[in-house]
């Protein structure tokens, strides 16, 4: 038997216990950094830093003060927060109390939030700040399970306090200090909580945003979480000298399972939620690793495409001959090791290489804070020209594949040997086979335990042998590398019968035009393919400054002849590699870009079809208008 084997089999039956173990083993260690923005209001951020001692007395407090409220075993305590080192703390006290969390994005609506509080029965929620308490008190005759709410941000919680009961809101500061005071009188009460554990108890309730319906609670055990803690170390690609930047939403299970895998291993973890932050964190921060969706990355290449545009057509061509020269040698030595062992390549392409790195390559790896080993990529596809792009210009993604229905992590790309374009290779205990539909089953530690109070969805997915199916379409190599080729729901087909993959196809697209955001292909039961596209709004308003339309809104330039003929040029590239029946024969550009406040992308930004579709109907129909459906 392997060490990582044996580290699995013999895992611990909660991560609390691997938090108890790592703060008795490292108690001085640095274990999170976090911002506190300046106290003027301006400048920057100051950082600072909880050791794990200091950390495990917060977590502790917590979740003693939740076992003085009389939250019992496997009860659920809610999380409404946006990601931010006090989400890790309570979710640990949360764990530490022998209870569950239950995740919702801070983006979720009143009525949306009131179903999960209901539907998970919840006993307390753990808000933000005062928008996230007053979801609560909008929908509180709904909630009778509801017993408190403890807010993180007191200011202005105040306001519609007169319908509150006695003793419903809380601070987060008040529990922490209940918590001690408990502590003081049931010294080993936390410890207590976590010693009776079990494998099998619920951790972890996180609510799938479906893109119909209402949305379905997967029930996570302990043992999840656990198993996904060694399994993560066990892969070698992570350890205790890191540093790792995590700004995912810890409501999404990607996120979540990056926080076991840190404590089981003992790195630091800066933690920071605020997106618009990321471009000025990465460079104080200096992550060694990072993980991200890959409309980062997309963001990232189209913004570098951009000022190398601006900055004139000398400089143009020479990132866009880079850019190139960083394709080519990526692909030369992933494939040279895959063969031989050895990241090698020819000489010439080699010193074209060393060329670009300087003019290139080096500001660019300098942006994302100069020691970035590895970025892990989730969620969705990443387009493989863009992967192999940030290959050969030094920064290695390392993309992974799971869901929620299997605690995050599943499959990752096995550091050097990893390979673009596929999702690598299982976790250890993980098992893969493809069925005969090309369907991806999962069975191993990491399956849920089935969806909450839904019994028949459970049996949809999940069969009596443990085997999960995925929705999800793939191929696997002879030697266990994964690639997924696109949603079971998402393939569609023609009216001239032939199947088509849209995420493979949207893939290209990204990576042929530096100006898209997102692309919607569209074509069931039609005679042709034809696509939605909003574009990344600043690079196309960059663009349109130097072509005559300086001044003028995202609506306008999109609306306009020029833009239209910019992005016909490269949806004729895209063409050129496509099949026939692939191709897109006419397109629409939108008005704005999709995004979480209109339903239209998930949180974990994935997009929503048919959301997008009955959004933008009239533009479909237009598209199809007088063909002839074959």
């Amino acid at each position: 038997m392997s060490d990582t084997q044996t580290l699995i089999e013999n895992r611990p039956p909660s991560v609390a216990t691997l938090f108890l173990e790592r703060v008795a083993q490292t108690p001085n260690a640095e274990a999170y950094r976090y911002p506190v923005p300046a106290a003027s209001g301006q400048g920057p951020d100051d950082w600072k830093s909880l050791s794990w001692s200091q950390a495990a007395e917060r977590v502790y407090a917590i979740a003693a003060g939740l076992i003085d409220l009389g939250v019992q075993a496997e009860q659920r305590v809610a999380l409404a927060s946006a990601t931010r080192v006090e989400w890790i703390l309570v979710d640990l006290g949360v764990m530490c109390a022998g209870a569950a969390t239950t995740t919702i994005y801070p983006q979720t609506n009143a009525e949306e939030s009131a179903f999960i509080l209901s539907d998970s029965e919840s006993r307390v929620l753990i808000a933000e700040d005062a928008t996230q308490l007053a979801k609560a008190r909008e929908r509180r005759a709904e909630l009778p399970d509801l017993h408190h709410v403890v807010v993180l941000d007191a200011a202005g919680i105040e306001e519609g306090a007169e319908d509150d009961p006695e003793g419903w809101v809380v601070t987060l500061a008040d529990l922490e200090a209940r918590g001690a005071a408990y502590l003081e009188k049931h010294p080993e009460a936390v410890k207590e909580r976590v010693a009776a554990i079990t494998a099998e108890q619920l951790a972890t309730l996180i609510y799938t945003s479906g893109t119909t319906g209402r949305p379905k609670g997967v029930r996570l055990p302990h043992d999840n979480w656990s198993y996904m803690a060694k399994a993560i170390a066990g892969t070698g690609l992570i350890s205790a000298d890191d540093v790792q930047y995590l700004w995912l939403p810890l409501a999404h299970v990607f996120g979540k399972v990056l926080t076991s895998g840190q404590i089981e291993v003992g790195h630091v973890t800066a933690v920071d939620g605020r997106i618009d932050k990321i471009i000025v964190n990465l460079p104080v921060v200096q992550p060694t690793y990072m993980a991200a969706v890959p409309r980062i990355f997309e963001k990232v290449y189209n913004g570098v495409a951009a000022k190398a545009r601006e900055a004139g057509g000398a400089k143009y061509k020479i990132f866009q001959w880079a850019a190139e020269v960083a394709r080519e040698y990526a692909k030369v030595t992933q494939d040279n090791f895959r063969r031989t062992g050895t990241a090698s390549a020819p000489f010439a392409l080699t010193a074209q290489h060393k060329i670009a790195d300087a003019l290139v390559y080096k500001k660019l790896r300098d942006a994302f804070g100069g020691r970035l080993r590895a970025a892990v990529s989730g969620s969705v596809a990443l387009a493989p020209d863009i992967g192999y792009f940030f290959s050969g210009a030094g920064i290695h993604i390392l993309e992974g594949y799971g869901l929620t229905e299997t605690s995050a992590a599943s499959f990752v790309n096995p550091g050097e040997a990893y390979r673009t374009g596929t999702v690598g290779k299982p976790l250890p205990g993980c098992e893969v086979r493809i069925a005969d539909d090309g369907e991806i089953l999962l069975r191993g530690p990491g399956v849920m335990e089935g969806y909450h109070g839904l019994p028949e969805k459970t049996a949809e997915v999940l069969e009596s042998d443990g085997w999960f199916h995925t929705g999800d379409i793939g191929e696997l190599s002879a030697d266990g590398y994964l690639r997924i080729t696109d949603r079971k729901k998402d393939l569609f087909k023609t009216s001239g019968g032939k199947y088509v993959a849209p995420t493979e196809i949207e893939g290209q697209f990204k990576a042929v035009c530096p100006f898209v955001s997102n692309i919607v292909v569209l074509g069931a039961d039609r005679n042709y393919c034809s696509a939605l596209i909003a574009l990344d709004e600043p690079a196309i308003l960059g663009w349109a400054a130097e072509n005559g339309l300086g001044g003028k809104s995202y609506a306008e330039v999109v609306g306009s002849p020029q833009a239209d003929a910019l992005i016909q040029g490269y949806v004729e590239r895209l063409n050129e590699g496509l099949q026939r029946w692939q191709t897109i024969k006419k397109f629409r550009l939108l008005p704005r870009d999709l995004d979480v406040e209109h339903g239209e992308l998930t949180p974990s930004l994935k997009m929503k079809r048919p959301v997008v579709e009955r959004t933008y109907k009239h533009l479909i129909e237009e598209m199809y208008a007088g063909a002839r459906e074959a």
